[in-house]
């Protein structure tokens, strides 16, 4: 018997790298895992259940969720993976910065739409693919990034940042609920997707000093499948161990000001 027999998992960024090896050993550990991707057959291929979503469009979110909705009373884990580097800036057809976007406000979307799921399915899990944010801060007045110069070290790291400080909040808010929340950091990982559109240097390093993607998504895995795992609730781990959360990532007042701007850029009443 598997680890995972009987869950159901609900994943982004399935479709390559860490989320790609993280859903397939989930999958191997006997879970259903159901993924979002903006091409079905990509991940139909993978042996996961496929739901069309592209996370750059919220109303493309809440059709996700309300399929899978439709198709599943429980989730037992919510994995969120996607992510993007990107060389420029752009806006999606909300007006939302991209970057903000697909790697922060869409998991900030999804997570609420399918809440109810993961009560149903409690004790659950939600795991977010994250990293450790530096000295990143979120300038609240420019959230979009108008005003700041664009590129990949102004709009990553306050990215990764925004997603702590979310576990951090959802954490508290449904750890009651029996839904357990924590993020990770996988460390440089090879031979990803991620850095395709930025290249040179950055991806030059990564692929030579990165780690394979099994072993980014060893924690998540973890996390996910095991007691021990899911007796965390609030962390930011690497390696299986929780790590310091410095800086804007240990200030309630941001985290409380995050969810409240998030709110009102996703919509939620």
């Amino acid at each position: 018997m598997g680890l995972m027999d009987g869950k159901t998992v609900l994943a982004t960024g399935a479709t390559s790298g860490i989320g790609r090896a993280a859903a397939r050993r989930m999958k191997e550990e006997g879970a259903t895992v159901v993924a979002l991707a903006r091409d079905r057959t990509r991940a139909s291929s993978q042996g996961f259940e496929a739901i069309e979503c592209d996370l750059t469009s919220q109303a493309s979110i809440r059709k996700a969720a309300a399929n899978f909705l439709r198709e599943h009373s429980k989730l037992d884990v919510l994995l969120l993976s996607a992510g993007v580097f990107l060389k420029d800036r752009s806006e999606t057809v909300d007006g939302i910065e991209k970057t903000f976007a697909v790697n922060y406000l869409s998991h900030f979307l999804l997570a609420n739409l399918v809440k109810d799921a993961l009560v149903r399915g409690a004790p659950s899990r939600v795991i977010f693919v994250s990293s450790k944010y530096g000295g990143a801060k979120i300038d609240f007045d420019d959230l979009m990034l108008k005003k700041a110069k664009f590129s990949v070290m102004s709009s990553i790291p306050r990215t990764k940042l925004a997603e702590v400080l979310l576990m951090q909040e959802l954490a508290e808010k449904w750890g009651p609920l029996g839904i357990k929340v924590n993020a990770i950091h996988p460390g440089l990982v090879a031979q990803t997707q991620l850095l395709v559109e930025v290249g040179g240097i950055w991806k030059f390093l990564t692929n030579f000093l990165g780690g394979t993607p099994e072993k980014g998504a060893d924690t998540a895995v973890w996390l996910a499948s095991t007691p021990e795992g899911g007796a965390m609730n609030g962390k930011l781990l690497e390696k299986r161990k929780p790590i310091p959360t410095p800086g804007q990532g240990s200030d309630p007042a941001a985290r409380k000001r995050l969810w409240d701007e998030s709110v009102k850029l996703a919509k939620l009443t």
